[in-house]
């Protein structure tokens, strides 16, 4: 019995023992194992944590690029950048998002429906995704809500930049109009997806959009400390983005305010083009539109205002527009007619009205004058745009050879290239019939194409191009409305064509030997002509039309040797004319606004040493001798008077280079 007792207690004491040692060796891992992680913690893993922690308390911040500026060619900013206060969110961070928004609408003074649409725009969007409040608050709004801040958890004000286009209307067909971005514009740009940031602005038309690359800018990175409550309280590092070009343009602003005023309740538009450097003096499409109303979002009503005027301001007339030319295609066709010897200066077509038409194939051909204009010569059916004339030499010369003087002198291609949504139009011949309506050419159709009506569509740019290469004496120009410093001086490409037009029936050896002696071809100011005296008797032919008795624009005349100029009025049927209508001679403002021919007129002067070209459309407006010409008169009076200022700044441009 002593016995068992004895194994028992040895037992009992082994039992005890073993768990002390399980319990000890257990305290001893558990020691071991805080220990080891402490020693990860704070050794091991110091970089990460350390990181962690700064990542609580310290925020980056990417800021908007600042966006380049525009300058006209006298350095007067046309676009520019502002200072512009705004107020962001980002719903997921925000606890209560409703209270929130009450509580910023009773800072900001927000109507109820505002408040509402903030809320269907943020159910729109990722919780995620930076909510802009308000894009454009005032300084005193901006203020108070900073003072307020410590009780706005998530709501961010930012100092950001926005666009202004201090000559409003002015400008917006060239320039075009900045707005937030959009998916589309994220897609189809890597450089705006890159920089792209809450509230960023990109160009969405005109220059804007075609430079944007340029224009973008770097982002600025703004490294900052901020408390538990995410308050900015210091900031650490500021890295310095880099603000986007400054682009400097050909126009000059006095004269594009001018032409805005010269179309004031019409619709049309004016082209002013320097005859030798291709640059654009001005570019105007009227009606236009405010573009400072896109920078912040355009109310629907406005939007819709815009959008369904029927006289379409949102079309660039300039370049995108495409009209019948009427008889300002007549120097062409006549100066077609002279390359081809198919007409003399001196070859007669006898013009007797409405009463004894040209007839052809039963169709009747009639002049515009109802008592005709008798015998007439090729200078004195372009000084009266007789339209018999013109029917017999456009028959006479075909509608191929007609296509390939047109062509040449830039009728029926793009202007200035990338820059604009611009139309070709078309300049038709036999072919084009047959690839683009899979019909044949008529004889018919070559007449009316010979007073500038039936297939025959131009831009207004194309026939100021036209004018400007043929009132240089004939010599290819490259167009530009963007300034380019290294411009040649107009005498150097004054030399240059008179090179060329030397060397235009000289072997091609030769010619291309003296080129590369000059550099020509970096740009080739070459002939367009084969006899320069057929583009002198053209030229000619234009001063009659505007400074000689009976000439269509005689009434436009300039006498002042200073601003005199030469050009041709054109007046674009819109609509077939019947014979009852015909009869009616009805008064134009009879007509109905949309029946209405458009009125143009393309000229250039001064007229001894000519240097601009323009071109001026005033759709619906009737007569080119009535509507248009006048504006001419005005016009060139204000081109000619800024002259010497601008040739100030081309010696500076000159100089600087």
């Amino acid at each position: 019995m002593i016995g068992s007792g004895e194994d028992s207690g040895f037992k009992k004491t082994n039992t005890i023992n073993r768990r002390m040692f399980i319990f000890a060796a257990a305290k001893t891992i558990v020691f071991c194992g805080i220990v080891g992680r402490l020693f990860s913690l704070q050794i091991s893993e110091n970089k990460k944590y350390l990181t962690l922690s700064d990542k609580n308390r310290l925020r980056e911040a990417r800021l908007p690029p600042i966006r380049g500026e525009f300058e006209d060619y006298f350095g007067n900013r046309i676009a520019k950048n502002l200072t512009v206060y705004q107020l962001h969110v980002v719903p997921e961070q925000v606890e209560d998002f409703k209270t929130l928004m009450v509580r910023i609408k009773d800072i900001l003074n927000l109507s109820d429906s505002y408040l509402q649409d903030l809320i269907k725009k943020k159910n729109k969007q990722k919780p995620w995704e930076t909510l802009i409040i308000s894009e454009n608050l005032t300084w005193g709004e901006f203020s108070k809500i900073n003072f307020y801040l410590h009780e706005l958890s998530g709501i961010r004000p930012v100092l950001t930049v926005g666009r202004n286009y201090p000559y409003n209307e002015t400008y917006t067909h060239v320039l075009g109009y900045v707005s937030e971005a959009s998916v589309n514009d994220l897609v189809s740009s890597d450089i705006i997806k890159q920089r792209n940031v809450p509230g960023l602005r990109v160009g969405k038309i005109g220059l804007e959009k075609a430079l944007e690359e340029d224009l973008i800018g770097k982002n600025s990175i703004q490294r900052f400390e901020v408390n538990a409550y995410g308050k900015r309280i210091n900031q650490i590092d500021f890295q310095e983005g880099e603000q986007g070009k400054t682009i400097k343009l050909t126009i000059d602003t006095e004269i594009q305010k001018y032409t805005q005023e010269l179309l004031k309740e019409k619709a049309g538009s004016i082209s002013v083009m320097d005859i030798y450097t291709g640059e654009i003096i001005a570019m105007n499409s009227s009606p236009s539109f405010n573009p400072n109303l896109f920078l912040y979002g355009i109310k629907k009503n406005k939007w819709s205002e815009i959008k369904n005027d029927p006289l379409k301001p949102l079309l660039n007339k300039t370049v995108s527009g495409l009209y019948s030319p009427g008889s300002t295609i007549k120097p062409i066709v006549a100066l077609s007619a002279l390359e081809n010897d198919v007409v003399s200066p001196n070859f007669k077509v006898n013009c007797r009205g409405h009463k004894h038409p040209l007839e052809l194939y039963g169709m009747k051909y009639h002049c515009w004058k109802k008592q005709g204009h008798g015998y007439m010569s090729l200078k004195n059916a372009i000084k009266q745009s007789c339209d018999t004339y013109f029917y017999e030499a456009s028959r006479l010369l075909g509608v191929d050879r007609l296509n390939a003087t047109a062509t040449k002198f830039g009728l029926g291609d793009i202007v200035l290239g990338r820059f604009f949504n611009e139309k070709k139009g078309i300049v038709p011949s036999t072919k084009w019939k047959k690839e683009a309506i899979g019909q044949n050419w008529y004889l018919g159709e070559t007449l009316i194409n010979g007073i500038g009506q039936g297939y025959i569509q131009v831009t207004p740019l194309q026939l100021c191009l036209m004018t400007a290469q043929l009132a240089n004496g004939g010599h290819k120009i490259y167009p530009k409305i963007i300034l380019d410093k290294k411009q040649e001086s107009i005498e150097k490409i004054k030399q240059k064509m008179k090179l060329a037009g030397e060397n235009n029936e000289k072997d091609s050896k030769l010619l291309s030997a003296t080129e590369k002696f000059f550099n020509i071809n970096e740009k080739n100011y070459h002939a367009l002509y084969r006899n320069k005296q057929n583009v002198k008797f053209v030229l000619d032919a234009m001063f009659s039309s505007t400074n000689e008795i009976y000439g269509t624009s005689f009434s436009s005349r300039i006498e002042d040797p200073k601003y005199q100029f030469a050009g041709k009025t054109g007046t674009a049927q819109v609509k077939r004319i019947t014979k009852e209508e015909r009869e009616l001679d009805l008064k134009i403002n009879q007509i109905p606004y949309k029946e209405r021919d458009h009125a143009w007129y393309i000229a250039f002067g001064p007229y001894k040493n000519p240097r601009y070209a323009v071109s001026i459309l005033i759709e619906h407006g009737g007569s080119g001798s009535s509507t248009a010409a006048p504006i001419a008169k005005k016009l060139f009076k204000s081109v000619i008077d800024r002259h010497d200022l601008r040739e100030q700044v081309q010696i500076k441009y000159l100089t600087d280079v």
